[in-house]
């Protein structure tokens, strides 16, 4: 049996080393083990503590699309980067899951942030909701670098349309600051790798993201080398592929194109009003515009600035928790303030 063990930790080993970002990401890079600053340690960072992700789906209703309305994807999943056709497009075949990571780092830790995009956000109560094209919402992990090559996850701010959510991991000494924790960040093995991820949760329709809080039915998606299709919106098993946002030809790279975002952080998003499958059609409104990237997330209450949970994520974080451990402010590699993209 130990030696069973010595051989699955190999696997895994080598498994998480040789694992790719979709799109062209720097591919994992470690000097006596330990990874080299920013991206390059992806993707073996941002898949060892990619979330196990549970999304509520809801196959009924008008503007469902039997289902795929509530599954992720990526944001060019029908072969354009037109942000205006994504409702449309969403009534077509299930597109293969996918979820966009990026690395900032400071000295002593990494905060990894990751995207899960829907083409619509939609409801299924006419007249009470407002609809709008494309959705973005995500989670900040925060990792305190230990000199272990994957270091020990200490807390998580999750987005949730208007407002961010913090939690703390079992056993993290992190507590709330200045602002209060709002639960706990569950830990389970994942089947694929065999180790412990944290464990998320979207709901179905407006998508608001927050820590699993044991609800069943939807897919399940577990980060994998490859990206899968769900088999139906009860798929309990479904692995999902992660995109470096920072690819060429990728999300960051596409920040300035008209077709995708109509302004700085905010993706472009119409209000098509032909036929019963259009956005708004039967519900209070279809609003335009209305969804955002990481440099444009922000909690409507709360001091940190627009974007700055993927921007300035340590800023954030001290901001919000009381945190008891050797905590840099300075970034050794932060690609969106490298990029000229400071004070979003």
């Amino acid at each position: 049996m130990p030696q069973m063990r010595v051989v699955k930790g190999l696997l895994v080993a080598v498994m998480l080393a040789g694992s790719g970002l979709v799109g062209g990401g720097a591919q994992a890079g470690a000097a006596a083990g330990v990874p080299r600053p920013g991206f390059a340690v992806a993707p073996s960072l941002v898949q060892r503590w990619a979330p196990i992700h549970h999304q509520d789906v809801d196959a009924h209703g008008r503007h469902a699309a039997g289902g795929r309305a509530d599954e992720i994807t990526r944001v060019d999943f029908d072969g354009d980067w037109d942000g205006r056709d994504n409702w449309e497009h969403a009534g077509g075949a299930a597109a293969a899951a996918y979820a966009y990571a990026s690395v900032v780092e400071t000295g002593t830790h990494w905060f990894l942030t990751y995207l899960f995009f829907h083409p619509r956000d939609w409801t299924n109560r006419p007249f009470f909701d407002s609809e709008h094209e494309n959705d973005a919402e995500g989670v900040l992990l925060v990792v305190a670098k230990d000199g272990t090559p994957y270091g020990r996850l200490r807390a998580a701010i999750t987005v949730a349309h208007a407002n961010f959510f913090s939690y703390v991991p079992p056993g993290s000494p992190w507590r709330g600051g200045g602002e209060t924790v709002d639960g706990t960040l569950p830990m389970q093995t994942s089947t694929r790798d065999g180790l412990a991820h944290p464990v998320t949760e979207q709901e179905a329709h407006g998508h608001g993201l927050r820590a699993y809080r044991g609800r069943s039915g939807g897919v399940v998606y577990y980060p994998a080398p490859a990206a899968e299709v769900p088999r139906g919106p009860g798929d309990t098993d479904v692995g999902y592929a992660l995109i470096d946002v920072f690819a060429p030809d990728g999300l960051w790279a596409h920040r300035d194109d008209p077709a995708l975002f109509a302004a700085p952080g905010t993706f472009a998003g119409d209000a098509p009003r032909r036929g019963r499958d259009a956005c708004g059609h039967g519900t209070f409104r279809c609003t335009t515009d209305s969804a955002h990237a990481p440099w444009g997330w922000d909690d409507h209450d709360d001091v940190p600035g627009r974007g700055e949970l993927a921007t300035d994520p340590a800023r954030v974080a001290a901001a919000y928790f009381a945190i008891p451990e050797p905590f840099a402010r300075t970034y050794v590699a932060n690609t969106f303030r490298d990029s000229g993209e400071q004070g979003l």
